[in-house]
């Protein structure tokens, strides 16, 4: 019998015990199924480790209880949050894309009709309603709105935005493209 099977052997005669030892510490089958599992696994990956002639069932013994406490340690640090509503809270968008999406929009910003961005940034960036664009630019609500919704889409040609998804985390930005809003397609 060669050292491999030799080994093998050994390990299958400890399964019982293993499984009796993971049990006592983990209160469940499952749980302890995975936990020896594991332990095989890595025993199996660091075989020329074990010294021939010591003792196979401290070592297996000893790499369960040790990997038993890693995932306690583990299992501590964590919280539970089986929906994501947790994480997704802590989600930090990359600065860098951000920054590069504001570069293209003030390009794309740049290349649209005076009066469409003026009236684009009174109404998007500003805040104000359609009602004091017009009287600041001295022309009817109707052309504002016009002016805005033109402004609006030429910018997401030039952006190819199709969604508002599509357009990074900046709310100023969302704002004064107009996908902040339910009717923003509509203006």
């Amino acid at each position: 019998m060669n050292a491999n099977a030799q080994f093998s052997t050994l390990i299958l005669a400890a399964l019982p015990e293993l499984r009796a030892f993971a049990l006592s510490l983990t209160r469940d089958g499952p749980r302890a199924d995975d936990l020896v599992q594991e332990t095989i696994l890595r025993a199996w990956s660091h075989a020329d480790q074990f010294e021939t002639g010591s003792n196979l069932k401290a070592w297996l013994f000893t790499i369960l209880r040790n990997l038993f406490y890693s995932e306690q340690r583990r299992r501590q640090r964590e919280v539970d949050d089986p929906e994501g509503k947790r994480a997704a809270g802590l989600m930090i968008c990359p600065e860098q894309q951000s920054h590069l999406e504001f570069e293209d929009f003030w390009h794309a910003l740049g290349n649209l009709a005076p009066l469409h961005r003026e009236a684009l940034i009174l109404v998007g960036a500003q805040g104000l309603s359609y009602e004091e664009a017009a009287a600041v630019c001295g022309v009817a609500i109707g052309t504002i709105k016009s002016r805005v919704n033109r402004a609006r889409t030429h910018l997401m040609t030039l952006l190819q935005i199709e969604a508002g998804h599509e357009f990074g985390p900046d709310d100023i930005l969302k704002a004064v493209i107009g996908l902040d809003r339910p009717d923003a397609v509509n203006d």
